[in-house]
């Protein structure tokens, strides 16, 4: 049965007691409201449906994403210390717009709200305007906080996860971008000319094996198995997917590092992502070179292996890490005029 009093403010308190449920309580402004949320609390009791909304409604975006950064994040994000980790600039774009909203109160329409205004920010405001991509991400963020809340706190969410039920923008388009022979020869030659010294090795390291930059930097002397030609990638915390494998290496990869000088430190590649891709991007600039990323060196040997024809899908998975075929299927960017030559 639910009880009703009248708190000195002149609010009135609506108080449930019911055997096998824990107690619950609101206050209204009028005791006509708290009977009517009595009521409709009372009847999903009986039901066997309701669910407390009382902590959703005192925990704020701003309190949750406190506790997902101390509990959550550091056993499931490694650290980057050279740059800005995506997911605390995505947590800090929700905080923004949601920071001082309780969890009871996000539903599909702020959700909604805050994708819109994303995507064209309110006139007067100082914020940019991002692309499909990036609100994708920051909506996935949002998903995977909620998700957490429920989770792992425990707290119910009256609405659920309401990211689920609005319209998200279009995945972007996967990169196509290779380069022309002319424009490989310019590049390789600029790379040559670097003050990097380390620059024109890692690009062909790059190319002959797929790895990523962070991969490839984090390298030791110790990692390469030179008879068996693998570079072993064995710590988790430097490998994209966590799982460490075998990377086969060519004829060309070993001939490449071989060449390099022994660093003290025992890297191959004893030189900080930002210089390599400070480096990089100067030489793409000097070659005449737009529209071109380190990753797309990543896309650019991929595509090759698969031009090869002699690789099955499972192998060059193995090769790139890869966890599913679908993403692979992103990388393998087959120029049309050799699989023109191949038809006849």
């Amino acid at each position: 049965m639910a009880t009703f009093r009248q708190r000195e403010s002149g609010y009135w308190q609506a108080i449930i007691r019911r055997k096998g449920w824990p107690e619950e309580s609101k206050t209204f402004r009028t005791k006509s409201e708290a009977e009517a949320w009595a009521s409709l609390v009372e009847a999903d009791m009986r039901r066997g449906i309701y669910q407390s909304a009382s902590e959703a409604e005192r925990t704020t975006v701003k309190d949750l994403i406190k506790r997902f950064r101390e509990e959550f994040a550091p056993k499931h994000y490694r650290k980057r210390d050279d740059e800005k980790e995506a997911w605390r600039f995505q947590l800090s774009r929700i905080e923004d717009f949601f920071g001082d909203y309780s969890l009871a109160a996000v539903d599909q329409k702020l959700i909604a709200r805050y994708r819109d205004e994303r995507q064209k920010p309110p006139t007067g405001s100082k914020l940019k305007a991002v692309g499909d991509s990036t609100v994708r991400k920051e909506l996935y963020m949002l998903s995977k906080l909620l998700k957490f809340a429920e989770t792992e706190c425990g707290i119910a969410l009256p609405r659920g996860n309401s990211v689920s039920k609005i319209r998200k923008p279009r995945e972007g388009k996967s990169r196509e971008r290779r380069l022309t022979i002319k424009e490989w020869e310019a590049l390789e030659r600029e790379c040559r000319k670097s003050r990097n010294p380390w620059l024109a090795s890692a690009v062909t390291f790059a190319v002959e094996t797929a790895l990523r930059q962070g991969e490839m930097l984090s390298l030791l002397w110790a990692h390469i198995d030179k008879k068996r030609r693998l570079a072993l990638l064995l710590d988790p915390e430097k490998i994209k997917t966590e799982e460490p494998r075998a990377v086969p290496l060519s004829s060309r990869a070993l001939a490449t590092i071989e060449a390099l000088p022994r660093s003290t430190c025992g890297r191959i590649f004893p030189v900080e992502r930002l210089t390599l891709y400070h480096a990089f991007c100067a030489a793409c600039t000097r070659a005449g070179i737009t529209d071109y990323t380190w990753h797309d060196l990543r896309h650019e040997s991929l595509s090759r292996l698969a031009e090869r024809g002699d690789l099955s899908v499972l192998e060059l998975a193995a090769v790139s890490g890869h966890k599913t075929l679908q993403m692979l299927k992103r990388y393998t960017h087959l120029q049309a005029e050799k699989l023109a030559e191949k038809l006849g």
